[in-house]
């Protein structure tokens, strides 16, 4: 192989895994250095033949979520609305679980908060899924939609979050 073209496979090389990186950073850098908070759920969503046994998860909490039994409506009233897209969402502990306040367009400039998108029919914080063994999806399921369950959630200084745990109380 000429050196030439070693160069190049190395370039490519070093560019994917560039791009691996900034792909995980977000949920990475909640992992790692994030504050952990505990939010109440709700199921939305308990299974799906094509991605397998997993939680769709609301959290009753935050602002606009679905409300449990709730179908999401793909026409949902939608006035031209120019601020839709990055929404923050500041957390507020009350008791053993954290509450949302209202959404905003700027995020805090301090405190915990949620870095979330609500340009589709629900606020998406990237905490919605929760995938988990098939013989443990329908146990929590159960335990989530009788509302004894809590996602365990660790959010960084850009509101970036990613979901620890569901825990059945």
């Amino acid at each position: 192989m000429s050196t030439a073209r070693a160069v190049r496979v190395g370039a490519v090389v070093l560019a994917q895994l560039a791009l691996v990186g900034v792909a995980v950073w977000a949920p990475l850098s909640a992992r790692i250095t994030g504050e952990e908070v505990v939010l109440r759920v709700q199921p939305v969503d308990p299974y799906d033949p094509f991605r397998g046994a997993y939680v769709d998860l609301g959290y009753p909490d935050l602002p606009g979520q679905p409300l449990q039994g709730e179908v999401p409506g793909v026409e949902e009233e939608q006035a031209v609305d120019d601020e839709r897209g990055t929404a923050y969402v500041p957390l507020t502990r009350q008791g053993d679980v954290w509450v949302g306040g209202e959404v905003r367009r700027t995020a805090p400039s301090d405190g915990v908060f949620l870095r979330c998108d609500d340009s589709s029919w629900r606020l998406e914080c990237g905490i919605e899924s929760w995938f988990l063994p098939q013989d443990e999806a329908a146990a929590l399921e159960d335990a989530v939609r009788g509302g004894s369950a809590v996602a365990v959630v660790r959010v960084d200084a850009a509101g970036h979050a990613a979901l620890v745990d569901v825990v059945a109380r």
